[in-house]
């Protein structure tokens, strides 16, 4: 497949919240608060260290994949009243057949959790993808992760029957 022309990440402003595209300088500040393995609970994995979350944004930042056949849309979660980073969003966009898909995912630290502000940093990214013609979304949810099913239901999506590395695919109905 051809590389395209994939949207680059912008600011979005919700009510509480902005989203702040990704820089590779936000790894020195985003290390300390992602390193907490309570939240790779349902994900895997551990922290990255400053390094290497520092060589992921590296990659993540160029907006596409090497080969081009996806976007990469990656924001930084900001409180709007303090400027504290409260998590991150993204999308990894494709195309399935002619129309865009995006595949959504969202973190927030610990001390900012229960607030409400994964689901509304997801409202706000699944807005400003509609805004650029993406109006297909999928999420991957462990089974036990109510937290983030809720965020999935408050996007509009709903659970499939189908497992994709022991998560529940959640599409749009």
């Amino acid at each position: 497949m051809a590389e395209r022309n994939w949207p680059a990440a912008e600011i979005i402003s919700t009510e509480r919240l902005v989203l702040e595209p990704l820089r590779v300088e936000h790894a020195e500040e985003l290390a300390p608060i992602l390193d907490d393995p309570g939240l790779h609970e349902y994900t895997g994995g551990l922290p990255a260290s400053p390094d290497e979350l520092r060589e992921r944004y590296r990659r993540q930042v160029t907006g596409h994949s090497p080969d081009g056949t996806q976007g990469w849309l990656n924001w930084i979660v900001r409180h709007r009243d303090t400027g504290a980073a409260v998590g991150t969003v993204q999308a990894t966009i494709r195309i399935d057949g002619d129309r865009p898909v995006a595949e959504l995912a969202w973190v927030v630290v610990a001390p900012h959790q229960g607030r409400g502000y994964a689901g509304e940093a997801a409202t706000g990214m699944v807005g400003w993808l509609e805004g650029h013609g993406i109006r297909a979304l999928v999420a991957h949810v462990h089974p036990d992760h109510r937290a983030s099913a809720g965020v999935a239901e408050r996007l509009g999506l709903r659970a499939t029957d189908e497992l994709v590395d022991g998560e529940i695919r959640w599409s749009a109905p």
